[in-house]
């Protein structure tokens, strides 16, 4: 873990954060309070937060990804401001550094930043030149594209079902590695080409690699299991009574984990029976706030 600060030569935050107002009054942020942003991103709720518990509150921002912590920097700034390139799945630690024993509230946005996916070197967009890296912390781990020449053809098909839920994973797992004995797959461009032609047949509903990037990039992150580590004991063990915890997710698997977690009546109330969605005028304003939906609880 380590503390981030802003640079001049840090480009601005293309990113548009969602559910602005509906994260702000899930969290109800006071005044002198310390709230958590686990997934500090841009920092554009992060800033929102920062200006509703003002100078008294103490604002903890994490993030894996130190690009992002640098944007976030830009936006949120001061003694009461603590920016740590970290996982929210390691936020015992990081509470414990900064000798806090529980916050007040607890937000986490688990969606892929718009700044991300204009990064081309780490390959999060399908037509990235760079290599095929897809973690958000590139100095830990194995990037997608290691992963795509090691793992053989049952074991990628288990993860493009498992965490893309994709109907053709044996297929595009047989095309992949066929694809490979000829030449390695190192790019955005050259998975994207490789699924397209296992698949163009099949379906056009959307970009045919979507699936297979979600799963790749999860698989390079450790996503679902960080996610289950922080639900299983973070937001119960972190959060002051009375906390409240906000999540923001993007595709089932992560809202089927945030579900069941906060159906627990012994530790949560909940204050969101449904999940919160964009309202239509922000998703014709950022069409990739679409699939978002928030769920929120108040820790017993």
């Amino acid at each position: 873990m380590s503390s981030s600060s802003s640079s001049d030569s840090t480009p601005l935050s293309v990113h548009l954060p969602v559910l602005m107002r509906e994260v702000l009054r899930a969290l109800d942020p006071q005044p002198g309070q310390i709230i958590v942003d686990g997934t500090a991103g841009g920092g554009g709720h992060s800033r929102e937060i920062l200006k509703r518990i003002g100078d008294t509150g103490t604002l903890i921002g994490l993030d894996r990804d130190p690009m992002m912590l640098q944007l976030a920097a830009q936006k949120v700034q001061g003694d009461n401001v603590h920016l740590i390139h970290a996982s929210y799945a390691l936020l015992p630690q990081v509470l414990q550094d900064l000798g806090i024993a529980q916050v007040d509230g607890i937000l986490l946005d688990l969606g892929l930043s718009s700044d991300q996916l204009a990064d081309r070197q780490r390959g999060f967009g399908f037509a990235a030149e760079g290599p095929l890296d897809l973690r958000f912390d590139t100095s830990a781990g194995e990037p997608a594209w290691q992963l795509l020449e090691r793992l053989n053809e049952e074991e990628l098909a288990t993860i493009f079902k498992e965490f893309g839920e994709e109907r053709f994973a044996s297929q595009i797992a047989a095309r992949i590695v066929e694809t490979r004995k000829r030449k390695p797959i190192l790019t955005a461009q050259d998975l994207t080409a490789v699924v397209t032609a296992a698949v163009t047949s099949k379906r056009s509903d959307r970009q045919p690699a979507t699936r297979v990037f979600q799963a790749l990039r999860i698989a390079a992150n450790e996503e679902l299991g960080q996610l289950e580590v922080f639900l299983k004991s973070h937001l119960q063990d972190f959060l002051k009574t009375g906390g409240r915890g906000a999540i923001i997710s993007f595709h089932s698997l992560e809202d089927r984990l945030v579900k069941n977690a906060f159906r627990d009546k012994h530790r949560f109330r909940l204050l969101t029976p449904k999940p919160v969605i964009p309202a239509a005028v922000e998703q014709r304003a950022n069409p990739r706030s679409r699939s978002a939906k928030l769920r929120a609880v108040e820790r017993l």
